[in-house]
């Protein structure tokens, strides 16, 4: 009877094992089955369970090491919190630009690491984005093809083709031989030969940009301010603009171009005078020799055509003209090769004039006054208080209003001390086949051509110049972005027609009430181009490498990072000068 029992009973726990195993999940938790997270840690882990996530956080202790950037943490998996030191109302703009772009964490440590750099890293970018690197042929080409795992919309054409053509007049005959899809910046005396082309495009920029010549005042004689003051009083910058720019361009009476607000606070520009000009080197002590030279000097440009420059060589050598002509200086033109010629003059290291220029990155004043004129930009030498004080101060400042008399400030500082001359908001165009559909240009950030349908599988494009390198955490220059912004995304974009941002590896991102804290809520499902998971600790280590001077994978291909640098205010644990 007993062992009857004993069988009933298993055979009833038997089958109440199996119904229950049948039974359907319970919606809710039941009382009999609490879901509190106590019960839930005394539950046995599952083999095949997945680590916890474990974020990252890059924190510079206090506001006394670093710039604006105090923190960059991986809250959770997809959240990630930017931690200012100041309010800064351009935050949102600025992380959509493209050198903040995102990489796998893994990545940067195997290909740019401190020891362990090559020319991976440099040449064949990981990102998310629609295209990825297959091959950069020096010399020759960067040639993309289609990501098959991207998060969005997959590219019209399946494979891209990005060549450089230095001669606009080259590129437009490769265009109209229909060789190529697309090309930029047409020169100034074609835009009308492609409009009247019914096989072409005309697609045309807005002239937010600004051409300047550029000294530094710890090379004497730019280290007298009157000579400064002669030379932007003594050069013709309407002659400049009505010979070598296209139709739309105009003088520059500020730095900024007067459509971003602020950009025109303060007094314009100086006319030319050429007598009054010629007083100030008098009195500064350069009287003309027998040959009516007061002193020798040069005119510094690289050769690469340019929306803000669109003849470089062609200019040099016109105000080379001017100073001899008006001033009585003789200047020597010299051509550089364009990354030489960027690192040198951005580093201040170039005893002369130099033609440099800047294209807008994000619609707002501080990109372009507060990269050029902060305390620690070398680039024109000793910085003045005067410049970078008020500009300081208006950068944490959200209402245009209140921050104008402060860049009103700033703009007449600029015009009082002159370490530059601002000579021409420069039009530009690019130009395509009629065949291609949805050809554009933004106006802030590079075009992106998965927009673009050529009609065929493979979409030719050709720019200015070589990239200088395709990591662009450490580069400055548009040939070297435009590529980069192809395969490598960042937290948001920048609209086709307009500098509103927009989610892309960031869903979206808000602030506190005072601007110092941000929280962006990251898109899941993304995969970079090596099949690994995007996520928070990879937005952390991307910008660790860019701002972090201590962190090990803050090498890239010049070390200086330019806009990490000046966008952000400085470094988190910058070395002692």
């Amino acid at each position: 009877m007993k062992r009857t029992l004993q069988v009933l009973l298993s055979l009833f726990v038997l089958a109440s094992m199996v119904l229950a195993a049948c039974a359907p999940a319970a919606e809710t938790p039941t009382e009999e089955a609490p879901a509190s997270s106590e019960a839930s840690s005394e539950a046995p882990a599952s083999s095949e369970a997945m680590p916890a996530f474990e974020g990252k956080v890059l924190d510079a202790g206090s506001c006394e090491n670093t710039g604006i950037i105090k923190s960059v943490e991986a809250v959770d998996q997809y959240t990630v919190t930017f931690t200012l030191c100041q309010a800064d109302p351009a935050f949102l703009s600025k992380i959509a630009f493209s050198p903040f772009g995102i990489y796998p964490e893994e990545w940067l440590e195997a290909t740019l690491g401190e020891g362990t750099r090559s020319s991976e890293g440099l040449e064949r970018p990981i990102g998310t984005g629609p295209y990825m690197v297959d091959e950069w042929r020096r010399g020759e080409s960067v040639n993309f093809v289609a990501y098959e795992g991207y998060w969005g919309e997959q590219p019209e054409a399946p494979a891209l083709i990005l060549r450089w053509q230095s001669e606009a007049a080259a590129r437009l005959l490769e265009l109209q031989a229909g060789t190529v899809d697309g090309i930029d910046n047409v020169g100034p005396t074609d835009f009308e030969v492609v409009a009247a082309d019914s096989s072409l495009q005309l697609v045309e920029r807005p002239a937010l940009n600004i051409f300047y010549i550029g000294m530094t005042n710890t090379f004497a004689p730019y280290d007298d301010v009157r000579v400064r003051q002669a030379i932007a009083m003594g050069i013709d910058r309407q002659r400049i603009v009505d010979s070598f720019y296209p139709a739309g361009s105009e003088v520059a009476s500020h730095f900024t171009p007067c459509s971003i607000p602020n950009g025109c606070a303060g007094e314009s520009w100086y006319d030319l005078d050429v007598q009054a000009a010629n007083d100030l080197l008098d009195a500064a002590g350069f009287p003309r020799n027998e040959d009516g030279i007061r002193f020798s000097t040069t005119v510094y440009y690289r050769d690469v055509f340019r929306g803000y420059l669109p003849e470089p060589g062609l200019v040099a050598v016109e105000i080379a003209n001017q100073l001899r002509d008006n001033l009585g200086i003789d200047a020597a033109v010299v051509v550089m090769e364009s990354g030489e010629f960027i690192a040198e003059s951005t580093a201040g290291r170039l005893d002369g004039l130099y033609l440099l220029g800047w294209g807008a990155d994000y619609p707002h004043v501080t990109n372009f006054l507060d990269y050029h004129f902060t305390s620690g930009n070398p680039q024109f030498g000793t910085p003045h208080a005067e410049i970078y004080g008020p500009l300081e101060e208006a950068s944490r400042i959200a209402d245009t209003a209140t921050a104008a008399p402060l860049y009103e400030a700033a703009n007449n500082a600029i015009k009082a001390l002159i370490p530059m001359i601002p000579v021409a908001h420069g039009a530009s165009a690019d130009a395509a086949l009629a065949t291609v559909s949805g050809a554009y240009v933004p106006p802030f950030g590079a075009t992106q051509f998965y927009y673009l349908d050529p009609g065929k599988d493979t979409l030719v494009f050709v720019q200015n110049a070589e990239p200088i390198s395709l990591y662009c955490g450490d580069e400055s220059d548009g040939e070297s972005l435009r590529p980069c912004q192809q395969a490598v995304e960042t937290l948001l974009e920048y609209g086709q027609d307009s500098g509103d941002t927009s989610g892309e590896l960031a869903t979206a991102c808000t602030s506190n009430a005072d601007l110092t804290v941000w929280t962006c809520t990251l898109r899941d499902g993304v995969t970079f181009h090596d099949g690994s998971a995007f996520d928070a600790n990879d937005v952390v280590a991307s910008w660790a490498a860019g701002i972090d001077a201590a962190n090990p994978n803050h090498v890239g291909n010049t070390g200086t990072f330019t806009y990490f640098a000046y966008l952000w205010d400085g470094f988190i644990n910058a070395p002692a000068e």
